[in-house]
């Protein structure tokens, strides 16, 4: 049975934008029969914009700014037009020929980007997971998810990736919840093997890895796993797809949410003793 959930957040997307064109015709005092008028459009345009019933074009909305003197919210609305139809992928499409290959397909994304910033509440983020953890993890998403056996060779593949975090111009600033230190991905050993080369990658100049404690009282809710990726796109990861956002307003959102989670999370030793902690609570 496909999920509903693309099409909703297709559905979502869709509306947003036509939501925000009426309120930027609100906000300069203009009816629909204004805004056509201005834009040598037919009335029944306007209608169909603002009711999500037709998907405007790039230039509809430039003309539907023009109009209403909104030239300012012109990128972000070309930005979260053209993202609409590809933001949201089912990880069933996208992993169809199997996860090797959908490890494989980010190369190029992680070997342009300068900056990572990376928020976890799941799991250690693929740049520091090793093999074994990266075999019982993808392991389980082929399970739950259907796709065809290649958790090897896709292990392999996300090793290989990961080795951008010990060359080339790139920076990463990894955020988790203690929680992924004491969720148990494969087994003990594992898990104990994972953490200890956490605590290794954390001395790597071109890493940065902060801890959020648990039990601690906070301002900001968990949130879902996310990476930034520089100024250009954020990764949000969801069990039934993967949402990727291009909006500059969106990533700024995300960006701010990140520097939120870092002023919760400590760093250094401190965030050594809460892994070496975790290690010594395996069995």
């Amino acid at each position: 049975m496909q999920s509903p959930y693309p099409s909703t957040a297709l559905d979502a997307a869709r509306r947003a934008i036509a939501d925000h064109l009426r309120e930027i015709r609100r906000d300069a005092g203009l009816t629909g029969r204004d805004v056509a008028t201005r834009a040598g459009w037919q009335p029944s345009k306007v209608s169909r914009l603002q009711s999500a019933t037709t998907p405007p074009s790039d230039d509809d909305i430039r003309a539907w700014c023009a109009a209403c003197g909104a030239e300012d919210k012109i990128p972000d609305l070309l930005a979260a037009n053209r993202t609409a139809d590809s933001m949201y992928l089912e990880w069933r499409r996208v992993q169809r020929t199997g996860l090797r290959r959908l490890q494989e397909s980010r190369i190029p994304l992680y070997e342009r980007t300068r900056q990572f910033r990376v928020y976890s509440s799941t799991v250690i983020p693929g740049f520091l997971q090793t093999y074994e953890y990266a075999v019982a993890l993808l392991g389980s998403i082929a399970r739950v998810h259907g796709t065809p056996d290649d958790v090897d060779e896709a292990a392999v593949a996300r090793v290989e990736r990961s080795h951008i975090i010990r060359k080339g111009n790139h920076r990463f600033g990894i955020l988790l919840e203690e929680s992924v230190l004491r969720h148990v991905v494969g087994d003990a050993a594992t898990m104990a093997g994972q953490l200890g080369y956490l605590l290794s990658v954390m001395a790597l100049p071109a890493v940065s890895v902060g801890v959020v404690p648990a039990g601690h009282p906070r301002d900001m809710w968990t949130l879902e796993t996310f990476t930034v990726f520089d100024d250009e796109r954020v990764h949000v990861e969801l069990l039934t797809a993967a949402v990727t956002v291009t909006t500059p307003g969106e990533i700024a959102q995300y960006a701010r949410a990140f520097e939120e989670m870092a002023s919760l999370a400590v760093y250094g030793s401190a965030a050594r003793s809460l892994i070496s902690a975790a290690i010594d609570a395996l069995d």
